[in-house]
C-alpha cells in the first residue's frame, strides 16, 4: 500500500514521509500523569505519612554519608602531600604530582560519589515504590 500525494497536488508531486510515532521503552516508562504516590499515600493516613518520611530520612542520610565520605578522602589529597616524604617533590611529565592530584585526581572521585549516590537512591526509592504499592 503506498501512500498517496496530498489532495490537489500533481501526478507528478513527491509525496511527503509518512508520520512515525516514536515512544518510550516500556522499561523507561513513567507512571500516569495525576497525583504522586507519594503525596496520594500522605493524604491517605497515618502511616502514609510515615512512608513518606522514612523515604525522606533514607535520601537525606545517604546524602549525608555520600557527603561525609567524600570531603574525607578529599581531605586524605592535601595530607597525603604533606606527610609522605618527597611526594611534593615529585613529577610526572614535569608537572609536580601534588598538583596532579589535587587538580586531575579529585574528578574520578567526584564521578564514584555520585555513580553510588545515585545508584543508592534509585534503591531506595525503588523500596518505598514496594513498600507503597503493597500497602
Amino acid at each position: 500500500m503506498t501512500p498517496e500525494p496530498p489532495a490537489g497536488a500533481g501526478p507528478g508531486a513527491p509525496i511527503p514521509p509518512r508520520r512515525v510515532r516514536v515512544t518510550a521503552p516500556i522499561a523507561q516508562a513513567r507512571r500516569a500523569p495525576g497525583r504522586p504516590v507519594a503525596g496520594a499515600v500522605a493524604e491517605l493516613s497515618e502511616v502514609g505519612q510515615v512512608y513518606v518520611r522514612s523515604l525522606i530520612r533514607s535520601q537525606l542520610l545517604l546524602a549525608v554519608v555520600v557527603a561525609v565520605g567524600f570531603l574525607l578522602i578529599l581531605l586524605a589529597f592535601p595530607l597525603l602531600i604533606a606527610y609522605v616524604p618527597g611526594l611534593d617533590q615529585a613529577e610526572f611529565l614535569g608537572v609536580p604530582f601534588s598538583w596532579l592530584a589535587l587538580g586531575v585526581g579529585v574528578y574520578p572521585i567526584i564521578l564514584l560519589s555520585a555513580w553510588l549516590h545515585v545508584r543508592a537512591a534509585a534503591r531506595n526509592e525503588a523500596r518505598y515504590l514496594a513498600l507503597v504499592d503493597g500497602a
